[in-house]
């Protein structure tokens, strides 16, 4: 069994992430973690969804169980917990959330005592902690040594400073319109008081969680709400997060959704213009669009693409020396403010790339055109190897030949296929996109 998907460990709450299932990644998290200890604290936070008091509470009782002090500091963004880890010199940071999912599932997020996602090794390791009964058993502590853990409330004021830090001091909101959808997540308290702080004038919707509905037609993937709400407040923007926060939407004055890839674009090319671009390039994932590479070609920019996941994307960032990047999804990662995607402070940063552009956000987030793309999801009941699927060679040759790009893979945290094709021509996009799907259909479902 495999318990660590693209970002971290992510289940329906109750049947594959349990209370026990939790209690014991916990111990062997902390397991790992002893090894490098320097404070012996652990920071907790999670989202707003109801299970997350069930899994906290078993998280606690496993990292006090192997002699761990714990810090619980309740619904704050995955970003937050990044940042606050390292600012309160903990060993680690967990975040429970299942991020865009519904309010069914939840996860468990890791970040080392730096506030960086951990490893596919690392990963690995605590895995294998997991699986060794034993080496649990023989690490629980007794006596003096059992862990404590305190809950502290006040500590959105460490991340709301470094979010203002993070946006320019010559210039400010004043004047400008926000519609915010903070999808009855993580970012309902912090993201209205960091626009507002700064001057603009922000409407608000889907700030009142409730535990079941987090992402429920609001926040990122549902943005019909959020459009109608720009249009008729006459908004500048509209900006919609997912349930941890961690990722954006934005909406221009006109209602329509802005592309993750122009968002990705726009801002690497306004970051070199400043002179804020590190590496000459930028790095996002396989399935960024083409028009993405030749406007950064353009600019004398590289484009450098990672494995999907915004921990690859960073990974990446690292080794080619870039300090900017994202995925086409809405994560955005800026490394010389944030460890990880942090839907919030990417906001900050478009917001003040349209202030000095002096336009309108539908003109300054779209500076080149995309190629025509497509992305599906096919529900499947087998996650059987795609070099092993009968026929799918001859089928992804055929696309080479008519100059599709193809990019197929399954979820990492549902039972999916995910197929993306990319090409000039919507007709034939669309036809080879309906022939695929009906092929994984019977092929992952018989």
């Amino acid at each position: 069994m495999k318990l660590f998907g693209t970002d971290g460990v992510r289940g329906e709450a109750g049947t594959f992430l349990t209370a026990q299932m939790a209690m014991k990644i916990a111990m062997a998290a902390g397991i790992y973690f002893k090894k490098h200890s320097v404070t012996n604290k652990i920071l907790i936070g999670k989202d707003t969804r109801k299970s997350g008091y069930m899994i906290e509470n078993a998280i606690v009782s496993g990292l006090t169980a192997i002699g761990y002090d714990v810090i619980e500091i309740g619904p704050m963004p995955t970003p937050a917990i990044a940042f606050i880890t390292e600012n309160m010199r903990c060993d680690a940071g967990i975040m429970i959330s299942a991020s865009h999912n519904s309010y069914e599932d939840n996860g468990i997020k890791f970040f080392d005592g730096h506030g960086n996602k951990l490893s596919v090794e690392v990963e690995k390791e605590i895995e294998d902690i997991y699986f060794n009964d034993e080496l649990i058993a023989d690490a629980q502590a007794t006596g003096i040594d059992i862990g404590k853990a305190k809950r502290i409330d006040d500590v959105i004021g460490r991340y709301i400073v470094q979010l203002k830090n993070s946006f320019p001091r010559d210039i400010s909101l004043q004047g400008v319109r926000i519609v915010l959808d903070t999808a009855n997540g993580a970012g309902y308290k912090v993201g209205p008081t960091v626009l507002e702080e700064l001057g603009a004038d922000v409407v608000v919707l889907h700030n009142e969680p409730n535990g079941n509905n987090i992402n429920n037609n609001c926040g990122a993937l549902y943005t019909q709400e959020l459009s109608k709400k720009v249009i008729e407040c006459r908004a500048d923007i509209g900006i919609a997060l997912d349930g941890d926060a961690d990722r954006l939407v934005v909406v221009d004055e006109n209602g329509v959704v802005v592309d993750g890839d122009h968002l990705l674009g726009a801002l690497g090319a306004y970051l070199d213009e400043n002179g804020d671009l590190k590496g000459k390039g930028i790095v996002s994932t396989v399935m960024s669009n083409k028009g993405l590479e030749e406007y950064m070609e353009s600019k004398n920019l590289k484009l450098f693409r990672s494995s999907v996941g915004d921990k690859h994307v960073v990974e990446m960032m690292k080794k080619e020396g870039i300090n900017f990047g994202g995925e086409q999804s809405g994560h955005v990662v800026i490394s010389d403010f944030a460890k990880t995607g942090d839907g919030l402070l990417s906001a900050l940063q478009i917001l003040s790339l349209i202030i000095r552009k002096s336009t309108k956000t539908s003109l300054a987030l779209r500076p080149f055109k995309l190629y025509p793309q497509r992305l599906d999801g096919v529900n499947i009941s087998v996650k059987k190897p795609l070099e092993e699927i009968d026929g799918l060679k001859d089928i992804l040759k055929n696309l080479d030949e008519q100059n599709i790009g193809h990019l197929i893979r399954y979820s990492g945290t549902e039972n999916k296929l995910r197929i993306l094709l990319e090409c000039k021509d919507n007709k034939q996009l669309n036809f080879n996109m309906d022939k695929l799907i009906e092929f994984f259909k019977k092929a992952l479902n018989g």
